[in-house]
């Protein structure tokens, strides 16, 4: 690697951080995982920041992103695509699912049954999918960022081994150190009187 890719690298990485803040270790891993042309597994509970995370590094590529929502009653087709016949020309034509994205963000991917996270499979291993034994390409760059949510949580299902072959990376979050949350709440507080969203106490003080 060049000195000017690996500044560009951490330039990269310092404007996801700005965003992403105290997950210093998952945005380099997201990133690394970009640039071989793998995929990320995130686990944890939801609202720690993995869609923020996912929308902020497809802005940093200028790439499409795409959030599917894994639930139990999404089907294959919903993420992949399906044919649909078109009355007027009389044929079939292909609608392609969310799937067609450079950034797909999988939320809650074990929250669905196995053979709608098997979709996922042709996908994430050939950058294609295959409906109606028509095979489409995907667009590249193409990565899957799924999370998923631990085990012991009521309407999961167990990841198939076979879907664990896909993803390069796994990585558990868990919640922000006391320093990061430190700075986080002091970030947040000081972009807010930037914005006069409200006046400073002094200011109030004074003004009564």
């Amino acid at each position: 690697m060049t000195t000017a890719t690996a500044n560009q690298i951490a330039q990269l990485q310092s404007s996801i951080a700005r965003v992403i803040r105290g997950k210093d270790e998952v945005i380099r891993l997201a990133i690394v995982a970009m640039l071989a042309k793998g995929h990320l597994l995130v686990e944890d509970v939801p609202g720690v920041g993995k869609t923020t995370l996912a929308q902020a590094l497809a802005n940093s590529f200028h790439c499409s992103f795409q959030r599917i929502q894994f639930t139990s009653d999404l089907l294959p087709s919903d993420v992949v695509g399906t044919s649909i016949f078109n009355q007027i020309e009389q044929r079939f034509d292909f609608k392609p699912g969310p799937i067609f994205a450079n950034i797909v963000l999988a939320d809650e991917i074990n929250r669905t049954t196995p053979k709608t996270q098997s979709a996922l499979l042709e996908a994430m291993n050939e950058a294609q999918v295959t409906v109606d034994n028509h095979t489409h390409k995907l667009p590249r760059p193409f990565m899957v960022l799924a999370t998923q949510n631990p085990i012991e949580h009521h309407g999961t299902y167990p990841l198939p081994n076979r879907n664990w072959t896909g993803f390069c990376c796994a990585q558990a979050w868990g919640i922000h150190r006391v320093k990061a949350s430190g700075r986080l709440c002091s970030s947040t507080v000081a972009d807010a009187m930037r914005r006069r969203r409200f006046p400073p106490l002094w200011r109030r003080a004074t003004s009564k």
